[in-house]
């Protein structure tokens, strides 16, 4: 929206309360979801890393399974070996092939001893591991259906403004389309440094909004005129008069209520 050069102070002060009244509509809407967005990723990065750690588990037993199959084939191939050797032997001619084929047996006989023990240390690991693959599948079951309630429940929240949320972020941006940029980057940066974002207030019992702090008559006197755009010098927010204020709430509620 191209940003008219003819708009007065009063109407940059009107535009700007009404911008506050949308973006405060647009706070209350978001603190209504609270931390569940968070909630809901924080939950779904859990079961991603649970569910990461239990694809390695299982990949890790299926590399045992592999290994205890080639030790067990080692043991086969051992005792085919030994049967072989002892057959040898008895047709050795001396005492040296004798010596040699029982250096032969007595190594494929420590091989079988060294892939046994192997054998049963992978299977010791393989239970240790099923161990952790039966606690890491509850706790993804656990955080699934938790994920599952928080998602609803966002869900609910989420059908129930997000509609009033879009069309309000397209409203805040028409009436900062009303406002030079100066003013918008101005009133973003209270927003972000106040309490409750409010940079907008309106003067209560002399005072500006939320604050303790009175306001000279004079000054309050200039805000009424609506001559220039006043900063309370306590609080760094923005000032306008109470019947400005009202004015504009009236016609942003039945604004509101049309979304």
């Amino acid at each position: 929206m191209v940003k008219s050069k003819e708009i007065t102070v009063e109407e940059r002060l009107r535009a700007l309360y009404d911008l506050q009244l949308i973006d405060s509509r647009v706070d209350e809407i978001r603190n209504v979801r609270g931390e569940l967005p968070l909630e809901v990723k924080d939950l779904e990065d859990e079961i991603e890393g649970l569910t990461t750690r239990l694809e390695k588990l299982e990949t890790g037993i299926v590399e045992f399974n592999d290994q205890i199959k080639a030790k067990k084939n080692l043991i086969e191939e051992a005792k085919v070996l030994i049967k072989k050797y002892a057959e040898q032997q008895k047709n050795v001619r001396n005492n040296r092939e004798y010596n040699s084929l029982s250096k032969e047996i007595e190594y494929q006989e420590l091989e079988m001893e060294l892939a046994e023990k192997h054998i049963k240390e992978f299977y010791a690991t393989i239970e240790q591991k099923n161990e952790v693959i039966i606690g890491t599948k509850e706790q993804i079951d656990e955080r699934s259906n938790h994920l599952k309630h928080k998602k609803k429940e966002l869900g609910a929240i989420m059908s129930e403004t997000e509609k009033e949320e879009i069309a309000l972020l397209k409203k805040s941006e028409e009436y900062q389309g009303l406002i030079e940029e100066r003013l918008i980057a101005a009133y973003n940066r209270i927003r972000k440094n106040v309490k409750n974002g409010l940079a907008v207030v309106a003067i209560e019992r002399g005072a500006s909004g939320g604050s303790f702090f009175t306001i000279p008559p004079q000054v309050q006197y200039e805000i009424a005129a609506r001559k220039r755009i006043i900063i309370d010098e306590h609080s760094g927010r923005i000032l306008v008069d109470a019947e400005l204020a009202e004015e504009q709430k009236s016609k942003m509620a039945a604004l509101l209520a049309s979304l």
